[in-house]
């Protein structure tokens, strides 16, 4: 599976935006999806995560109530929608995508089986 992010932008504290990540291949609705993100000298932290069917999903404290994560797999792209956003948002968004797994094992960025290139996300206050 090859994993294009997308979405990024500068955007003002308050305000949201949605980020996409479009998936190649048949299997993509096999897979468990997860949204990581690394701000500039911190370490990568996980965002949010979606079960295969997107019936099951997993948030980090602290994006819950803010973020919300959706897939479709017949479009084969995952979705993050973030609301009321905080300089401490700003940072390198990742999708990644990990098969026959769980959304516990999803919350650890260094078993994923797949990752996109990054998509910027600028918050200003």
């Amino acid at each position: 599976v090859q994993l294009q992010a997308s979405g990024g932008g500068l955007v003002q504290a308050g305000g949201s935006l949605r980020l996409s990540c479009a998936g190649s291949g048949r299997t993509f609705g096999i897979y468990y999806m997860a949204w990581f993100r690394q701000a500039p000298e911190k370490e990568r932290e996980f965002v949010a995560a979606i079960s295969w069917s997107g019936s099951g999903t997993r948030y980090a404290d602290s994006v819950k109530g803010r973020f919300t994560i959706s897939r479709d797999n017949a479009k084969n792209t995952m979705y993050l929608q973030m609301n009321s956003l905080e300089p401490e948002d700003t940072a390198v968004y990742y999708c990644v995508a990990k098969r026959y797994t769980d959304l516990a094992t999803m919350t650890n960025g260094g078993v994923m089986d797949y990752w996109g290139q990054g998509t910027l996300v600028t918050v200003s206050s």
